[in-house]
């Protein structure tokens, strides 16, 4: 831990202090001259310190709260160097899906297990992409938890981004499955890891519906990238979007969803699991990651304490006992 200060010239506010002891020893001086023509005894000293010492206190931590002093905490964490995992968020209009208007959506349950693998994977940097007919990036992999937290929650949204608008002009009207499996193999090519990155994973979070694609070439675009794959697959025959509480008559689920996936898994040599075995995913994500060498990175981004509201507050203390001793 470690203090700054935001305004170091504002500590000479303190120097305000002289006005007031220079008061005090003026009548200090006249009170023991009259207490001496009087013959009257001078009184403890203890009751003429009392006062000096309280105006002190109160100009010295009043010009400290003016520096504006933080205290900022830094933490350290073991990262491994040779390991990188992407997960790849499909936000698609397909995954508003859900078994009524009540319960969470297909997307909602997915960023609830990319929250759970993450966790999973404590000191591995992860990073988040959208898929839609396009992988964008989010999150490059960090081993900040925090900052993957943070973009699974304010990031990722159906269709934030939408498609491209290549997709868009091709639909049919009404229709907004806009997944397309193929533009996985950008992630080879597009610097999604980092060069360092012997272990590379790509977790897929998807319903599956996605047009044809050229299984085989994206299998060899990631194989050659070295990338291994985890699908886990949110879908189910009986759930529907919902507009306003009525399916959407636009979206069927699509039963092929699954051959899809086992397709894409085949080529890429990956595995496809369904959203309740998320364990299972998990322990195949430990075991394609292994183990490996770490760095230890600092972490400072964590918020500053401000300590000047404390010590203008503990300034009211001994100015306090100048209000109670006037009353005396």
């Amino acid at each position: 831990m470690t203090i700054d200060f935001l305004t170091p010239p504002g500590g000479l506010i303190a120097l305000a202090v002289l006005v007031p002891i220079a008061a005090f020893l003026a009548i200090s001086r006249r009170a023991a001259r009259m207490r001496r023509g009087l013959g009257l005894p001078e009184p403890p000293l203890r009751f003429r310190l009392v006062p000096v010492v309280a105006v002190l206190a109160v100009a010295g931590l009043l010009g400290l709260a003016a520096t504006q002093p933080f205290l900022q905490r830094t933490t350290t964490r073991s990262v491994r160097s040779d390991a990188e995992v992407v997960m790849v968020m499909d936000i698609s209009r397909s995954m508003l899906a859900q078994r009524s208007p009540a319960d969470p959506t297909q997307l909602e349950r997915a960023k609830v297990a990319a929250a759970r693998l993450r966790a999973s994977l404590p000191g591995v940097p992860v990073g988040i992409a959208s898929l839609t007919n396009r992988v964008l990036p989010h999150l490059f992999p960090s081993a900040d938890d925090d900052v993957f937290r943070a973009t699974l929650e304010r990031a990722i949204g159906i269709e934030r981004p939408p498609p491209g608008s290549s997709f868009l002009s091709a639909a049919e009207p009404g229709v907004r499955n806009a997944t397309s499996f193929a533009s996985l193999a950008s992630v080879a090519t597009q610097r999604f890891y980092s060069p360092a990155a012997r272990h590379r994973l790509l977790v897929v979070l998807t319903d599956g519906e996605s047009p044809r694609v050229a299984a085989p070439t994206v299998g060899r675009s990631l194989r050659g990238a070295a990338i291994e794959t985890v699908f886990l697959q949110y879908w189910d025959a009986n759930e529907r979007v919902f507009t306003d509480g009525t399916p959407e008559p636009q979206y069927q689920p699509n039963p092929a969803a699954r051959s899809i996936l086992d397709r894409l898994a085949a080529t890429t040599q990956g595995s496809v699991y369904d959203e309740n075995n998320l364990g299972a995913a998990v322990r195949r994500a430990r075991q394609v990651l292994g183990s490996g060498p770490t760095r230890v990175e600092k972490d400072e981004r964590r918020r500053p304490l401000a300590l000047a509201p404390y010590l203008a507050a503990v300034a009211f203390l001994p100015l306090t006992l100048l209000l109670w001793r006037r009353d005396r």
